[in-house]
């Protein structure tokens, strides 16, 4: 595909985030035109530039990189997202084609193969690292439903059940069911190491 590539970069670590726009600009057709630090910036700021490629980082404060990929390919179809995250996770990986990515690799992929998925995803390819590929293929997809994946991350922060509960507007006993159900698919034993297996494992 012909002419310059714009593309905004979205990363809370300002140090990999200017790294990879050091390393990306030294491709003579790829320009990075945006670059923000929260996952609850990155709408807006393709909105303003106009990018054609977006590179998100997963964890991320406001929104992760998941949710921001829904948001930019609902409201600008034709932007394509190209996550680069250092948790190479198969459920990870997953959740995000779920989400409208185009694209999924880890932050240790050479500058120049980085550079060249940027250009297959630009030009409507899909690009996935292959480890991560076979991994969800063998792992499958989260045996969690929705509601048991909600409680398991506001358990992340050891909450009790009952601001779990608040925060998420069921019952204590509700709440208490979905945890039980949770650690019992998880093979775990207490909320916290279900928590814990499920954002290993990129569920959450």
């Amino acid at each position: 595909m012909s002419g310059t590539t714009r593309l905004l970069l979205a990363d809370d670590q300002a140090l990999v985030r200017g790294a990879l726009a050091a390393l990306l600009a030294l491709e003579p057709d790829l320009e990075v035109v945006a670059e923000v630090g929260r996952g609850d910036e990155v709408l807006a700021a393709v909105a303003e530039h106009r990018p054609d490629v977006c590179l998100l980082d997963i964890q991320m404060p406001g929104i992760d990189g998941i949710e921001a990929c829904a948001a930019v390919r609902a409201a600008h179809p034709d932007v394509r997202v190209l996550v680069v995250t250092t948790f190479g996770r198969p459920g990870y990986l997953r959740r995000a084609l779920e989400a409208g990515a185009s694209g999924f690799v880890v932050k240790d992929t050479p500058a120049t193969e980085l550079a060249e998925a940027v250009r297959r995803v630009r030009a409507g390819l899909r690009v996935v690292d292959p480890v991560l590929a076979t991994e969800s293929l063998v792992d499958g997809a989260s045996p969690l439903t929705e509601r048991e994946s909600d409680v398991l991350r506001a358990a992340l922060d050891g909450e009790p059940v009952s601001a779990i509960a608040a925060r998420l507007h069921l019952s204590g006993g509700t709440v208490r069911n979905h945890l039980s159900a949770a650690i019992g698919k998880t093979g775990t034993r207490t909320r916290a190491a279900a928590a814990r297996v499920a954002r290993e494992r990129g569920w959450i």
